[in-house]
């Protein structure tokens, strides 16, 4: 029988990808690295994964799910804040593909940021669902809510809190010890919008002050840089137009403890 002819090998195409370099002791710096695109996977997080396991095992990162769901791998390539496991390599070899951790957050370590303080502000707006009669409805019947009620929550639930938006707005860099950022302010307008939740009056009166919610100006980065497509501006304006009273929470279209009765 008549074999294949053996596959051409390709010509190797070096790409270099500068990445930020920094451990506890040391000078921040940046480091070089060539790799061969013809032997490199899709998408920026195969390309560190590669580094990591066949040129430098002490490079540090986070990353989880490979799929865009888990947020782990958020940094900022080539100027922008994403994921590295859904941005694209660019295959241009001639273009070096710089690779910073979010910027304005202290570093644990190369390309680890300190979260710490994110996820603190996102406990403070009490992120889960609160009920007047919470201690004798739980566990014993599901609520209620309908279709359309339901669709509000469209573009918000998505937040995978990855702080790409977080780390995006200069007000948040100017003022990240007290205004809370697009990506809790949009996880707190999720709370508030639930028509199956009943503290929308506390959520509302929490974020009444100078600082928390009316640190936003609107600049818009947020929405731009969300790696998930949503729209963290327009929820803050709709969360300004609860707390002043140009608009008002719908009323349920469906009893939401009917089952309990």
């Amino acid at each position: 029988e008549a074999k294949a002819p053996p596959a051409k090998s390709r010509p190797p195409r070096m790409k270099s990808f500068e990445i930020y370099r920094w451990k506890p002791g040391d000078q921040p710096q940046t480091q070089t690295f060539q790799l061969d695109l013809e032997k490199t996977g899709a998408m920026v997080l195969d390309a560190l994964i590669k580094i990591k396991t066949e040129l430098d095992p002490t490079l540090t990162f986070r990353r989880s799910c490979r799929e865009g769901i888990c947020g782990s791998c958020a940094m900022n390539i080539n100027g922008t804040n994403t994921l590295a496991c859904t941005c694209a390599i660019d295959q241009n070899e001639s273009r070096c593909c710089r690779i910073y951790p979010l910027p304005h957050l202290y570093v644990i370590r190369d390309l680890v940021p300190d979260l710490t303080h994110f996820y603190n502000q996102y406990s403070t707006i009490q992120p889960w669902l609160q009920r007047k009669n919470m201690h004798g409805e739980a566990g014993t019947a599901q609520y209620l809510q309908s279709v359309e009620d339901r669709s509000v929550l469209d573009g918000l639930y998505e937040c995978i809190l990855c702080a790409c938006c977080q780390t995006s707005c200069p007000s948040y860099w100017w003022n990240s010890d007290k205004y809370l950022g697009p990506a809790v302010l949009m996880q707190a307008y999720r709370w508030v919008i639930d028509s199956r939740d009943e503290a929308t009056e506390q959520r509302l009166s929490f974020l009444k002050d100078p600082w928390k919610l009316y640190r936003c100006h609107t600049i818009l980065n947020c929405t731009k840089t969300c790696p998930k497509h949503l729209n963290p501006a327009r929820a803050i304006i709709a969360l300004k137009q609860l707390c002043v009273g140009m608009k008002k929470k719908a009323k349920p279209q469906m009893q939401t403890d009917a089952l309990f009765h």
